[in-house]
């Protein structure tokens, strides 16, 4: 806004009664947030790359603080989106939380897929990517045992790669948010049912699923709230910077989305909304029939009592299919992405995962 237009405003601002200045200000705000605004900062806890392979990267984190936990831990997100919603700002950041609680934190980082990749499965993720990820932090934590924290789709994938590997020795596992039982999936169920959704012509047609097709999905849900119920909220709270800064950072990461793979699409789609094949035992991966009965690790596997997107249902539903003998079950008062992000995250998810990891990483 240059200085005759600001002069402008203020001088006919002065005509109108208070309430209404206040809406007028809070609706210019509003504008100024989503059209001239600086998008905010994220990731800002300090990492190093130890790994890679093809697009993904492994990162550990970087503390001055001594580590007191002799258990690492390596965090797998889902192929969608990008992960940096775990480390999205100072004082709201789980990794943040977890590295000055001396826990030493690794982070699998899948990249940003494109049309080359269209033929990668889940088999490659679950049976190339995450084992010789968990190997990498073990060797260079100097450690024989690891942890392992899966988020949403990542916690679904980690399952399965705990299954399927015994004889790695996994301590403990944490899942936030992670569908294990896809029988009753809600609207999402009525989108995806094969008898209207066609996964072959989408996969086949798109090679890569764009992240736009993801994201409208997600949002169909509840239309309303989800494609304007944050730009009311905006102009609700325009005043409120704490509001306008958590703002922009969920949006900048809600609009950052990464296309998916499309054969891991088509699997995804078919062998888990459609089939619902790994909570029956008949999920076969690159050729093995995968066991939930096969994990023994602790276990802690958190829901969101207001999640519509792996609702509690969904995530509860490992708890009778896995041989641990330390395993919890919690189903917190947040929503799929405010278990990570935001004052609930910051006072019940980061020290209910911190300090169960404590006591189990030593």
């Amino acid at each position: 806004m240059n200085v005759h237009t600001k002069n402008e405003w203020e001088k006919y601002a002065q005509l109108i009664p208070q309430d209404y200045q206040q809406m007028l200000n809070r609706v210019n705000r509003a504008s100024q947030v989503l059209t001239i605004d600086a998008e905010p900062e994220v990731a800002p806890t300090p990492k190093e790359v130890v790994w890679t392979r093809n697009k993904t990267k492994l990162y550990r984190y970087i503390s001055d603080q001594p580590k007191k936990h002799k258990v690492p831990l390596l965090m797998i997100y889902a192929l969608i989106n990008k992960p940096y919603v775990l480390d999205l700002t100072k004082g709201g950041s789980l990794i943040e939380y977890l590295v000055n609680q001396g826990f030493d934190v690794y982070l699998l980082d899948w990249g940003t897929p494109g049309y080359e990749d269209r033929h990668m499965k889940l088999d490659d993720f679950i049976m190339d990517y995450i084992p010789r990820a968990v190997k990498k932090v073990m060797k260079k934590s100097n450690v024989d045992e690891v942890s392992l924290l899966g988020y949403c789709m990542g916690g679904t994938m980690t399952s399965i790669f705990a299954a399927l590997h015994p004889e790695l020795p996994i301590r403990n596992l944490v899942f936030m948010t992670s569908p294990f039982d896809f029988e009753n999936t809600g609207q999402y169920g009525e989108m995806l049912n094969e008898k209207f959704f066609n996964i072959d012509k989408v996969v086949d047609t798109l090679g890569v699923v764009p992240p736009e097709v993801i994201d409208v999905g997600n949002k169909l849900i509840k239309p309303m709230a989800n494609f304007y119920g944050p730009y009311v909220s905006l102009v609700d709270r325009a005043d409120n910077e704490k509001f306008v800064k958590s703002f922009k950072l969920l949006q900048k990461w809600l609009n950052d989305g990464i296309p998916f793979p499309g054969e891991a699409y088509r699997q995804w789609i078919r062998d888990f909304y459609q089939k619902n094949k790994l909570i029956k035992g008949e999920l076969v991966v690159r050729g093995n029939k995968v066991d939930l009965k096969n994990i023994k690790a602790n276990v802690l596997n958190l829901a969101g009592q207001h999640d519509l997107i792996a609702q509690p249902h969904m995530v509860e539903a490992l708890m009778d299919s896995i041989s641990s003998q330390d395993k919890q079950y919690q189903n917190l008062p947040v929503g799929h992405t405010s278990i990570t992000f935001g004052s609930k995250a910051n006072k019940i998810t980061y020290p209910t995962i911190g300090d169960w990891l404590a006591e189990r990483s030593n």
